[in-house]
């Protein structure tokens, strides 16, 4: 590892900090469409809210955009988002 420049150790450095903090993130949201997944199923809602989800992609498309990161991309990751999100509402409303 000596011969890695420090520049490049401390910008991996990050790039590790920044996932763990990625997946903690990620934890924390899944925690909550979990409740959210169980009020539905409760209550008697479908799994999928497809109004809310068009309104998320394009929230998180501006906000992408605003960030300097391509739309395409936070796009396609929170639409993998939902459809985990999905999923697990779907397992949670057949018990």
């Amino acid at each position: 590892m000596s011969d890695v420049p420090p520049e490049l150790v401390r910008l991996r450095s990050s790039i590790d900090n920044i996932d763990a903090a990625l997946v903690h993130l990620l934890a924390e949201r899944f925690k909550c469409t979990q409740q959210v997944g169980e009020l539905k199923a409760t209550e008697g809602l479908p799994p999928a809210d497809p109004a809310r989800e068009e309104r998320q992609i394009t929230r998180l498309r501006a906000l992408a955009d605003e960030s300097g990161l391509d739309p395409e991309f936070a796009e396609k990751f929170i639409n993998f988002v939902i459809a985990e999100v999905i999923h697990h509402h779907e397992s949670i409303a057949k018990g």
